[in-house]
């Protein structure tokens, strides 16, 4: 991914949100699951904590291809790009938390316990600076004026 304005915008709004919706389009048809992003590097690229003999690993290697959605109260983000699935004990070791052990108790030795990295391609933000105050502000002038609410919106293509 390049790196723009856009991009860091992007990048500083995901870090901020550590659960996404996962997106796989394998043989089985497009599914979704809840994901806990364990880091988000500069160049957009995603790191999640996965068992290898899920579902989700599965469309993965047949067929890279995913989307990601994220929120929060007053930002969205959705991102699209390719996945791979990564054997690395050195990262897996640097990002396993006690989240990660939750849905994974057999630690990160646990045979079955993989990396998934994100490789985003293409990235598209809303954000609504200023809280739930502003949020408001915007919703109550959008139905008093007529006019769209307001939302800072970027778009961040490789």
């Amino acid at each position: 991914m390049t790196d723009t304005g856009d991009q860091k915008k992007l990048v500083d709004l995901v870090d901020d949100m550590p659960l996404a919706m996962l997106t796989t389009f394998g043989a089985d048809g497009v599914r979704s699951v809840p994901m806990a992003r364990q880091e988000v590097e500069p160049t957009a690229e995603m790191w999640f904590i996965a068992a290898r003999d899920s579902a989700h690993v599965r469309a993965i290697q047949e067929n890279p291809a995913v989307a990601l959605t994220f929120s929060s109260r007053d930002a969205w983000v959705s991102v699209t790009g390719s996945a791979a699935v990564v054997d690395d004990d050195a990262k897996l070791e640097e990002l396993w938390n006690t989240f990660a052990e939750a849905w994974l108790p057999g630690g990160p030795e646990d045979p079955n316990v993989v990396l998934r990295e994100v490789d985003v391609e293409r990235g598209e933000y809303w954000d609504t600076p200023g809280g739930k105050a502003a949020s408001i502000v915007s919703l109550v002038k959008s139905k008093l004026t007529g006019e769209p609410y307001e939302a800072e919106h970027g778009q961040v293509d490789v």
